[in-house]
This record gives structure tokens, C-alpha cells and sequence, in this order.
């Protein structure tokens, strides 16, 4: 199951998500998601659990808890939108 962890401190890196969500299972990956300008990170990201039952039970023990000094929330990962006309918006006109 893919994990949406949302409010994180901006300081909180992918092994800190991967060391709160290993005491309900095993952990496939953690990635905290960064701004590819500024190189920080974007205040959440996201944990990838193997088996179902740990990963909801890490959702109902972690969300609305303090990870790094911020209540954090945690629920399951919606699948991304397919995205339209990704243009400039000039309607090709200039």
C-alpha cells in the first residue's frame, strides 16, 4: 500500500519516515518529496508497506501524532490525476 504523510517537518528526511513506519512492518521505500529549485523539501512524502493490514494499521497509529516536532497526517495514497493540456496558454497565437 502507498502512504500520503503530509505536514512533515522540513527537515524530516526519507529514513526518519522509514524509521517511524517500520515499528508496524516492512517498509519498501519512504521518499520525503523535494523542490528540484530550491532543494528543500516540500513538507510531505510518501511510505510504500508490502503487506496491507501493517500498513493500515500504521495509518490508524501515526496519523494526527508528532514526528520532529509537527503533527503529521497519514492516510492512503490517492492514485495521481492523469493531467490535460499542460500548455503556455497563448492558444498558439502570438
Amino acid at each position: 500500500m502507498n502512504i500520503f504523510v503530509a505536514k512533515l517537518n522540513f527537515d524530516t528526511q526519507s529514513e526518519d519516515l522509514r524509521e517511524a513506519f517500520e515499528a508496524y512492518g516492512t517498509v519498501t521505500s519512504t521518499n520525503v518529496i523535494m523542490d528540484r529549485m530550491t532543494g528543500r523539501s516540500k513538507g510531505y512524502g510518501f511510505v510504500e508497506m508490502e503487506n496491507d493490514d501493517e500498513a493500515t494499521t500504521a495509518i490508524n497509529e501515526l496519523n494526527d501524532t508528532e514526528l520532529d516536532g509537527r503533527t503529521i497526517v497519514v492516510k492512503k495514497a490517492e492514485p495521481r490525476k492523469e493531467r490535460s493540456d499542460r500548455g503556455g496558454g497563448r492558444g498558439g497565437r502570438w
